[in-house]
């Protein structure tokens, strides 16, 4: 019976440590959504308490209006999405990386020319990150760029710019034996995405 109760008193004790671990670790849904508030509300210092400067500074530089729906997590990944503005980028909003009490990432639909759009595709195809490519472009363009891993030591890529064709931009880079083309559709107002990709070879 000694025993026994000894056991019992040890459990209870070793419980007590995993019961105050689990409180500092919040759910990522709910780390997010406190930064998303503090954006909301403008309070910089608030969302400090919550991510990093890095996503602090990521998440301020939003140019649209605010995404109007939380579309939950996956993992540590969370989103809030638009469901009335038409942005560009199959992000569609706001995309954040929760790692313990903290965001230390934000990824954000991006407005920029298309020249600028082009070259942050290619970076983030470079970067092999699939989430920063759909800040600025569509998932069917980023799955046809991203089924062959960018290889450091294979071809050097070479922009060779921008110019019109009948619904949009044609923009290139080339390298040897051939060169990837990224179709870019938006306007001025709404702001520029990589809608698909097509190859030639020489």
């Amino acid at each position: 019976m000694v025993l026994g109760g000894a056991a019992v008193a040890v459990g209870a004790v070793l419980m007590v440590p995993v019961a105050a671990s689990a409180q500092q670790a919040p759910a990522p849904a709910t780390v997010a959504k406190q930064l998303f508030k503090a954006w909301l509300k403008n309070d910089k210092v608030a969302a400090g308490k919550v991510a990093t400067p890095g996503a602090v500074k990521s998440i301020f530089a939003y140019s649209f209006k605010a995404p109007d729906k939380f579309a939950g997590c996956s993992g540590n990944y969370c989103r809030f999405v638009h469901t009335s503005v038409n942005v560009p980028g199959d992000l569609n909003g706001l995309g954040m990386v929760v790692t313990g009490n903290k965001v230390t990432r934000v990824y954000r639909s991006r407005h920029a020319s298309p020249a600028t759009v082009t070259k942050y595709f290619h970076q983030s195809y470079v970067l092999g990150d699939r989430r920063r490519a759909l800040e600025v472009a569509t998932k069917v363009a980023v799955d046809k760029r991203f089924q062959v891993a960018y290889d450091p030591d294979g071809v050097t890529h070479f922009y060779q710019g921008c110019s019109k064709e009948p619904k949009g931009y044609s923009c290139a880079y080339s390298y040897e034996g051939g060169a990837v083309f990224m179709h870019v559709r938006g306007s001025k107002a709404r702001g520029y995405e990589v809608a698909s990709i097509s190859f030639i070879a020489d």
